[in-house]
Protein backbone atom coordinates (compact mmCIF):
# COMPACT_ATOMS: atom_id res chain seq x y z
CA UNK A 1 0.00 0.00 0.00
CA UNK A 2 1.31 3.52 -1.07
CA UNK A 3 1.82 6.14 1.53
CA UNK A 4 -0.70 8.60 -0.05
CA UNK A 5 -3.08 5.72 0.38
CA UNK A 6 -2.59 5.41 4.17
CA UNK A 7 -3.02 8.49 4.32
CA UNK A 8 -6.56 8.23 2.37
CA UNK A 9 -5.22 10.78 -0.48
CA UNK A 10 -3.95 7.89 -3.30
CA UNK A 11 -3.92 9.67 -6.61
CA UNK A 12 -7.56 7.65 -7.77
CA UNK A 13 -9.23 9.08 -4.07
CA UNK A 14 -12.92 10.36 -4.84
CA UNK A 15 -15.56 11.07 -7.52
CA UNK A 16 -15.01 14.60 -9.47
CA UNK A 17 -18.48 16.24 -8.59
CA UNK A 18 -17.82 19.29 -10.93
CA UNK A 19 -14.56 20.43 -12.57
CA UNK A 20 -11.16 20.30 -12.15
CA UNK A 21 -8.84 23.10 -10.77
CA UNK A 22 -5.75 23.09 -12.10
CA UNK A 23 -2.53 23.63 -9.92
CA UNK A 24 -2.27 27.52 -8.53
CA UNK A 25 0.93 29.33 -7.35
CA UNK A 26 1.79 29.15 -3.74
CA UNK A 27 4.94 30.43 -1.68
CA UNK A 28 7.34 28.15 -3.50
CA UNK A 29 6.66 29.56 -6.66
CA UNK A 30 6.16 33.23 -5.93
CA UNK A 31 7.90 35.49 -3.42
CA UNK A 32 6.48 35.31 -0.01
CA UNK A 33 3.55 37.89 0.77
CA UNK A 34 3.59 38.81 -3.12
CA UNK A 35 -0.51 40.49 -3.77
CA UNK A 36 -2.07 37.37 -5.99
CA UNK A 37 -3.31 40.39 -7.88
CA UNK A 38 0.32 40.97 -8.89
CA UNK A 39 1.42 37.75 -9.95
CA UNK A 40 -1.78 36.58 -11.84
CA UNK A 41 -3.56 33.35 -12.03
CA UNK A 42 -7.38 34.28 -10.95
CA UNK A 43 -10.15 32.23 -11.56
CA UNK A 44 -12.62 33.17 -14.13
CA UNK A 45 -16.11 33.74 -12.40
CA UNK A 46 -17.97 32.09 -14.77
CA UNK A 47 -18.25 28.89 -13.09
CA UNK A 48 -21.95 27.05 -11.92
CA UNK A 49 -22.68 26.78 -8.26
CA UNK A 50 -25.00 27.78 -5.80
CA UNK A 51 -25.46 30.38 -3.01
CA UNK A 52 -25.84 30.60 0.44
CA UNK A 53 -26.37 33.61 2.96
CA UNK A 54 -23.25 34.14 4.84
CA UNK A 55 -23.87 35.75 8.29
CA UNK A 56 -20.12 35.12 9.40
CA UNK A 57 -18.79 36.99 6.37
CA UNK A 58 -20.98 39.92 7.07
CA UNK A 59 -19.79 39.39 10.53
CA UNK A 60 -16.03 39.29 9.47
CA UNK A 61 -16.72 42.84 6.79
CA UNK A 62 -17.73 44.66 10.15
CA UNK A 63 -14.79 44.25 11.78
CA UNK A 64 -12.70 45.25 8.98
CA UNK A 65 -14.47 48.34 8.52
CA UNK A 66 -12.84 51.56 8.89
CA UNK A 67 -9.26 49.09 8.10
CA UNK A 68 -8.74 51.59 5.32
CA UNK A 69 -5.94 49.29 3.20
CA UNK A 70 -5.38 46.50 5.03
CA UNK A 71 -3.67 43.20 4.08
CA UNK A 72 -6.23 40.18 2.96
CA UNK A 73 -4.54 36.09 2.99
CA UNK A 74 -6.96 33.99 1.17
CA UNK A 75 -6.31 30.52 1.93
CA UNK A 76 -8.44 29.01 -1.03
CA UNK A 77 -8.30 29.08 -5.12
CA UNK A 78 -7.86 32.92 -6.29
CA UNK A 79 -11.05 33.44 -7.60
CA UNK A 80 -11.43 36.93 -9.16
CA UNK A 81 -14.75 37.48 -7.46
CA UNK A 82 -13.50 37.63 -4.63
CA UNK A 83 -10.15 39.67 -5.19
CA UNK A 84 -11.96 41.86 -7.11
CA UNK A 85 -14.29 42.58 -4.09
CA UNK A 86 -11.42 43.40 -1.30
CA UNK A 87 -9.41 44.63 -3.86
CA UNK A 88 -11.97 47.30 -4.48
CA UNK A 89 -12.45 47.78 -0.69
CA UNK A 90 -8.97 48.74 -0.42
CA UNK A 91 -7.13 45.61 0.69
CA UNK A 92 -3.87 43.76 -0.53
CA UNK A 93 -4.62 40.29 -1.49
CA UNK A 94 -2.41 37.02 -1.02
CA UNK A 95 -3.23 34.01 -2.39
CA UNK A 96 -2.22 30.41 -1.28
CA UNK A 97 -4.13 27.36 -2.39
CA UNK A 98 -3.34 25.46 0.73
CA UNK A 99 -5.31 22.23 -0.11
CA UNK A 100 -3.35 21.92 -2.83
CA UNK A 101 -0.45 22.55 -1.65
CA UNK A 102 -0.99 19.59 0.89
CA UNK A 103 -2.20 17.58 -2.05
CA UNK A 104 1.34 18.06 -4.33
CA UNK A 105 3.46 17.72 -1.20
CA UNK A 106 2.04 14.34 -0.25
CA UNK A 107 2.41 13.21 -3.90
CA UNK A 108 6.39 14.19 -3.87
CA UNK A 109 7.08 12.97 -0.27
CA UNK A 110 5.87 9.12 -2.04
CA UNK A 111 7.37 10.02 -4.89
CA UNK A 112 10.95 10.07 -3.07
CA UNK A 113 9.93 7.78 -0.72
CA UNK A 114 10.02 4.86 -4.00
CA UNK A 115 12.83 6.81 -5.23
CA UNK A 116 15.14 6.76 -2.63
CA UNK A 117 14.38 3.87 -0.30
CA UNK A 118 17.22 5.23 1.92
CA UNK A 119 15.03 8.00 3.10
CA UNK A 120 12.71 5.47 4.44
CA UNK A 121 15.24 5.96 7.08
CA UNK A 122 16.46 9.14 6.88
CA UNK A 123 12.72 11.05 6.93
CA UNK A 124 10.78 12.12 9.58
CA UNK A 125 7.48 10.30 8.76
CA UNK A 126 5.45 10.79 11.45
CA UNK A 127 2.52 13.32 11.30
CA UNK A 128 4.71 16.02 13.46
CA UNK A 129 7.34 15.85 10.99
CA UNK A 130 5.78 15.93 7.73
CA UNK A 131 3.60 18.66 8.88
CA UNK A 132 7.25 20.93 9.82
CA UNK A 133 8.14 19.76 6.23
CA UNK A 134 5.44 21.43 5.16
CA UNK A 135 5.64 24.32 6.69
CA UNK A 136 8.94 25.01 5.66
CA UNK A 137 7.74 25.75 2.29
CA UNK A 138 4.47 27.32 2.85
CA UNK A 139 2.61 29.67 4.60
CA UNK A 140 5.91 31.78 4.39
CA UNK A 141 4.92 35.20 5.58
CA UNK A 142 6.25 37.84 7.94
CA UNK A 143 4.77 37.89 11.39
CA UNK A 144 2.23 40.28 11.60
CA UNK A 145 1.83 40.48 7.73
CA UNK A 146 -2.09 40.40 7.61
CA UNK A 147 -5.32 41.64 9.13
CA UNK A 148 -7.81 38.88 7.78
CA UNK A 149 -7.15 35.57 6.59
CA UNK A 150 -10.02 33.60 4.83
CA UNK A 151 -9.21 30.18 5.99
CA UNK A 152 -12.62 28.78 4.51
CA UNK A 153 -12.87 24.74 5.62
CA UNK A 154 -9.84 23.26 4.56
CA UNK A 155 -8.87 22.22 8.31
CA UNK A 156 -11.47 19.78 8.04
CA UNK A 157 -9.18 18.28 5.22
CA UNK A 158 -5.76 18.64 6.86
CA UNK A 159 -3.98 15.79 9.31
CA UNK A 160 -5.10 17.18 12.45
CA UNK A 161 -1.16 17.73 13.57
CA UNK A 162 -0.49 19.95 10.97
CA UNK A 163 -3.64 21.77 11.35
CA UNK A 164 -2.16 22.51 15.13
CA UNK A 165 0.96 23.54 13.78
CA UNK A 166 -0.76 25.75 10.57
CA UNK A 167 -3.18 27.23 13.19
CA UNK A 168 -0.12 28.45 15.45
CA UNK A 169 1.46 29.71 11.85
CA UNK A 170 -1.54 31.59 10.99
CA UNK A 171 -1.79 33.83 14.42
CA UNK A 172 1.50 34.73 14.00
CA UNK A 173 1.18 36.18 10.67
CA UNK A 174 -2.17 37.95 11.81
CA UNK A 175 -1.60 41.19 13.47
CA UNK A 176 -3.09 42.34 16.30
CA UNK A 177 -7.08 43.20 16.28
CA UNK A 178 -6.78 40.64 12.71
CA UNK A 179 -9.65 38.69 12.01
CA UNK A 180 -9.63 34.74 10.97
CA UNK A 181 -12.97 33.45 9.22
CA UNK A 182 -13.15 29.61 9.43
CA UNK A 183 -15.68 26.89 8.24
CA UNK A 184 -16.07 24.08 9.84
CA UNK A 185 -18.85 20.99 8.84
CA UNK A 186 -20.65 19.18 11.38
CA UNK A 187 -20.14 16.36 9.98
CA UNK A 188 -17.74 14.50 7.59
CA UNK A 189 -18.94 15.80 4.09
CA UNK A 190 -19.78 13.86 1.19
CA UNK A 191 -18.49 15.99 -1.26
CA UNK A 192 -15.97 18.60 -1.97
CA UNK A 193 -16.67 22.36 -2.10
CA UNK A 194 -15.24 25.68 -2.97
CA UNK A 195 -16.13 28.95 -1.70
CA UNK A 196 -16.27 32.39 -3.56
CA UNK A 197 -17.21 35.97 -2.24
CA UNK A 198 -20.50 37.13 -4.39
CA UNK A 199 -21.51 40.06 -2.15
CA UNK A 200 -20.98 41.07 1.47
CA UNK A 201 -23.49 38.66 2.77
CA UNK A 202 -23.50 35.71 0.26
CA UNK A 203 -21.17 32.86 -0.70
CA UNK A 204 -21.33 30.54 -3.84
CA UNK A 205 -20.55 27.55 -3.17
CA UNK A 206 -19.20 25.44 -6.04
CA UNK A 207 -19.18 21.88 -6.22
CA UNK A 208 -15.52 20.58 -7.16
CA UNK A 209 -12.82 17.92 -7.09
CA UNK A 210 -12.33 15.85 -4.27
CA UNK A 211 -8.55 17.09 -3.76
CA UNK A 212 -8.34 15.46 0.16
CA UNK A 213 -10.79 13.34 1.65
CA UNK A 214 -12.13 14.88 5.18
CA UNK A 215 -9.94 13.86 8.29
CA UNK A 216 -11.49 15.31 11.06
CA UNK A 217 -15.22 16.70 12.54
CA UNK A 218 -13.95 19.53 15.10
CA UNK A 219 -16.16 19.97 18.44
CA UNK A 220 -16.68 23.42 19.75
CA UNK A 221 -14.04 22.78 22.39
CA UNK A 222 -11.50 21.31 20.02
CA UNK A 223 -12.09 24.18 18.23
CA UNK A 224 -11.56 26.77 20.96
CA UNK A 225 -8.19 25.16 21.62
CA UNK A 226 -6.58 25.20 18.77
CA UNK A 227 -7.66 29.02 18.00
CA UNK A 228 -7.10 29.46 21.85
CA UNK A 229 -4.52 32.35 21.48
CA UNK A 230 -7.51 34.27 20.09
CA UNK A 231 -9.45 36.89 22.54
CA UNK A 232 -13.04 36.25 20.57
CA UNK A 233 -14.48 33.55 19.17
CA UNK A 234 -18.29 34.15 17.39
CA UNK A 235 -19.88 31.10 15.27
CA UNK A 236 -22.80 30.73 13.14
CA UNK A 237 -24.79 27.79 12.08
CA UNK A 238 -26.60 26.96 9.13
CA UNK A 239 -28.93 24.67 7.34
CA UNK A 240 -26.23 23.14 5.41
CA UNK A 241 -24.23 21.84 8.57
CA UNK A 242 -21.66 24.64 7.91
CA UNK A 243 -20.54 26.54 10.83
CA UNK A 244 -19.39 29.69 10.32
CA UNK A 245 -16.60 30.89 13.28
CA UNK A 246 -14.69 34.03 14.01
CA UNK A 247 -11.39 34.81 15.45
CA UNK A 248 -9.89 37.72 16.44
CA UNK A 249 -6.68 37.81 17.99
Amino acid sequence: MSFLHKLGLGMGSGTSTGFSLPLHSNSRSRTPGTPISDVGGARSSDLPGSTRVSNGLKEFLWNLDGLGRGALLDLGPAWQTTLSFFIDRGFRVSSEDILRGWKAFLTAEETRLRDNADACETLDMTPSGRAARFLLENLQYQRASFDAVLLWDLLDYLEPTLVKQMVANLTEVLRPGGVILALFHSKKPEGFQRYRVADSNTLQVISSEIICPAQKVYQNREIQDLFARCRTMKSFVGRDQLRETLFIK
